[in-house]
């Protein structure tokens, strides 16, 4: 019933929004070219064009939108595109997107994401960094399907473009302060200030500061406060320097730091054993409390630099992006979930150190041609060179012996042991790629679409793992030694699963090291008809590719050390862009089939007596659906956005990893992270008084049906993880100065209250499972200030 009301309640929300739109429609106060929602300008194809004339499905985010509605980060954006998802782990190296329900999640260190993240011309190869806040950002171009012909191996899924704000030419810029309350304090603060060089070069520098609480309440006596937030700060400067007509130069720096008590997995079903007595109560996602003696947590900090040189070679542009980038992030994490260990059955205590470096380098040289001739192209080369490196240690208290009723670890007559293991391992991916995408002008009306990329793949991954006992959660030694006698034995025909145990007494103390390499050919091939200058049709046929992988993991052995194939995609794609009345309207319509085959995918597997993830080729998958993208500003104060999908993302053909105990997951199988149905409506309206302040509304609301948290051949694991479906509404009233030069807002996040959960996983204390609880399942207000000048 609650579900019912508020999609009710969004749904009328929106109606009436939309009613002061038309009305304000009816007496226009701007040039017609103010209005224009079709002249919005993208970078879907390395090169700037309108919208509408893209054949590609894209939504955009405009990133006073992102502002107004009090997003932050990607997170918060899965919120105004339908197509995209967001899984949150309990770090946030570990969290990843989805796109028409299909996306990576690993805990490996030698595996990308399915979509790729680039920022303002940098691929970042590491999805996590590209998680921090949204400051300063003019818009986020979000293109679904595979995007490998112009953007690489990792964007099999699509990308997700991020342009940062440019520099004016002007003395300007603006603070802002907001605090959030009724669900953990926050306080934030941005800046951002262009300052001319002189006459031929401009400066940016943006500054960000934000602080939250927390939306859980750590009960552990050691801790006793809220967790689940975080301290961030960063700065980035952008310079952009025009020394001819003929030469741009743009220099882009930035700096990020931030810690987060983020995210502590509450137990929100009842466990089947003496655990129900020493947890919080359960009640599903509507737990906000814990009782965790270690604050799970990660520390990260992020910095780089990038430097773009466009220039003019005849009617041609030559462009030049060169990038160097580091990011380091620390790993905390409570696995028991308990406020310390007892002497009874699986109430160990388990703990989880992981820091890790990462640092990047990416070279893209491409020319691109001036539109409007017989053949318009884009080619280039690129080269990413991608470093990681973790060490991470697990520590384990086990008491013994056992007993019926909950003993104290330090009870008379129990044994303590303190069982740890510690991993060092590290991933190098290098990437060379040669690309040309090309348009055939046939006529005024019809072009012929197509493109190729050539890829070379090298990975080169390292693992040692030393233990001083094991127990739960605790392998044995791991090195080139054991890896060299366990492919001796299973040569000789002994059982994987014996063989890795045999093998462990071979420990040499050498890293075990491997190596692969692939090439790949990749494109596009299609057509877009203008049916007239307004209505554009088109139909695309794409070949996406991402490269070869490792699971390399803590709980590496033998039976994982296997290479994890390419996964490769056929997508089919067919849509039609619509601009109405006068271009105040986009209604942009999409379908696709695409076809995975070698779908690299994280499945469920017990590993020294703890659930964990395996990293595999999980066989062939596929994905179809249908889109609506809409932007409409009837009067020039008035904006509408939003948009509806449909994806029916599905197993065709499970592989089974070998030496596993994962089991076949039916084909017909629904993906995880894959709404059947998601859909977004935001909208804007400035009520102009002719005095000194006008009046801001804004409202927006999201709706998805259920989803699959956790990918699992268990039919009744998989109904234990879904999350059902939920509506969100937001609302914002402002007062804005008549001349912009100051805004103060009031919002209410979350109307209804509606409670949900981010992820719902197996594997908690005596069978229980583990939800994590987002910021937003709560109703929570904030209010916004901001000056400019």
């Amino acid at each position: 019933m609650n579900h019912l009301f508020t999609r009710a309640a969004t749904a009328a929300l929106v109606a009436a929004f939309a009613s002061p739109a038309a009305a304000q429609d009816a007496t226009p106060e701007t040039p017609q070219a103010e209005q224009r929602s079709g002249d919005i300008v993208v970078t879907a194809q390395k090169r700037e064009e309108r919208l509408q004339d893209v054949p590609v499905a894209v939504s955009v985010i405009g990133g006073d939108l992102i502002a107004r509605q009090g997003g932050i980060n990607l997170e918060s954006a899965q919120y105004l595109v339908p197509t995209l998802n967001f899984r949150k782990s309990g770090t946030s190296i570990n969290q990843s997107l989805f796109l028409r329900g299909v996306g990576t999640s690993t805990f490996s260190i030698a595996g990308e994401p399915s979509v790729s993240t680039v920022v303002d011309g940098v691929v970042y190869s590491r999805a996590g960094e590209a998680f921090s806040d949204l400051v300063d950002i003019e818009r986020i171009e979000v293109l679904r399907g595979p995007q490998g012909t112009l953007f690489g191996k990792n964007a099999s899924a699509g990308v997700i473009n991020i342009v940062s704000r440019k520099p004016g030419r002007d003395l300007s810029g603006y603070a802002e302060g907001g605090f959030f309350f009724d669900n953990g304090n926050e306080y934030r603060a941005r800046a951002a200030i262009d300052v001319p060089l002189g006459e031929r070069v401009a400066s940016r520098v943006t500054g960000f500061y934000s602080k939250y609480d927390g939306n859980l309440f750590n009960e552990a006596p050691n801790v006793d406060r809220r967790v689940n937030g975080y301290e961030r700060w960063g700065v980035r400067g952008i310079v952009v320097a025009d020394p001819t007509p003929d030469l741009t130069i743009t220099l882009i720096g930035d700096y990020r730091k931030a810690d987060d008590d983020c995210c502590a997995e509450v137990i929100g079903t009842t466990p089947n054993n003496l655990a129900a007595q020493i947890l919080p109560t359960p009640l599903g996602n509507r737990t906000r409390r814990v009782r965790q003696n270690l604050v799970t947590a990660t520390s990260e900090e992020s910095y780089g630099g990038s430097l773009q040189i466009d220039a003019t070679l005849g009617r041609n542009t030559l462009t030049s992006i060169t990038a160097w980038r580091r990011y380091d992030n620390t790993e905390i994490r409570d696995g028991d979930w308990l406020a310390q260990p007892y002497a009874n059955a699986g109430l160990n205590e388990l703990h989880d150190f992981g820091p890790q470096v990462g640092r990047t380098f990416t070279q893209e040289v491409r020319i691109t041609s001036p539109s409007g001739g017989l053949v318009d192209y884009v080619g280039g080369v690129f080269y990413s060179w991608a470093d990681t490196e973790r060490t991470f240690r697990r520590d384990v208290t086990l008491c013994a012996p056992n007993a019926a009723v909950l003993t104290g670890c330090d009870a008379p007559g129990v044994t303590v042991t303190r069982p740890t293991g510690t991993a060092n391992f590290g991933s190098t991916f290098k990437n060379l790629a040669a690309f040309g995408r090309f348009t055939v002008n046939v006529s005024e009306r019809l072009r012929l679409l197509g493109g190729i990329r050539f890829t070379h793949d090298q990975l080169n991954v390292f693992h040692i793992r030393q233990t001083a006992l094991t127990g739960p959660g605790i392998q044995p030694n791991f090195d080139q030694g054991v890896y060299d006698r366990y492919v001796s034995l299973v040569t000789n025909g002994v059982a994987p699963t014996t063989a890795q145990t045999q093998a462990v007494v071979a420990a040499n103390g050498i890293p075990f090291t491997t190596k692969t390499t692939n090439d790949n050919w990749s494109g596009m091939a299609g057509a877009q008809f203008d049916l007239s200058h307004d209505h554009t049709v088109y139909a695309t046929w794409t070949r996406g590719y991402k490269g070869p992988a490792y699971n390399i993991f803590y709980n590496l052995a033998g039976t994982g050390t296997n290479v994890i194939e390419p996964e490769t995609v056929d997508s089919y794609e067919a849509g039609i862009k619509n601009t109405l009345f006068g271009g105040k309207l986009v209604l942009n319509l999409a379908a696709y089939y695409a076809r995975y085959d070698n779908f690299q995918a994280n499945n469920p597997d017990v590993v020294a007596g703890v659930l964990v993830t395996r990293f595999t080729n999980a066989g062939r998958i596929s994905t179809r659906g249908g889109e609506l993208d809409l932007i409409w500003n009837p009067a020039r104060d008035v904006s509408l956005s939003g948009g509806l999908a449909y994806t029916d993302a599905h197993v065709d053909r499970f592989r089974q990893p070998t030496g596993t105990v994962t089991g076949v997951i039916a084909p017909g199988t629904r993906l995880a992270y894959a709404p059947e149905w998601k859909a977004s409506l935001a909208g804007d309206w400035r009520i102009r008084t002719g005095g000194a302040v006008d009046f801001g509304l804004n409202a927006q609301g999201s709706w998805q049906s259920d989803q699959i948290s956790q990918f699992d051949a268990s039919p009744a694991i998989r109904q234990a993880t879904t999350i059902g479906d939920y509506a969100l509404v937001d609302l914002g009233v402002a007062l804005i100065d008549a001349r912009d030069r100051f805004r103060l807002g009031f919002q209410v996040k979350n109307l209804f209250d509606q409670s949900f959960a981010a992820s719902i996983t197996s594997g908690g204390p005596g069978g229980s499972y583990r939800y994590i609880i987002p910021r937003e399942a709560d109703r929570y207000f904030g209010v916004i200030g901001r000056i400019g000048f």
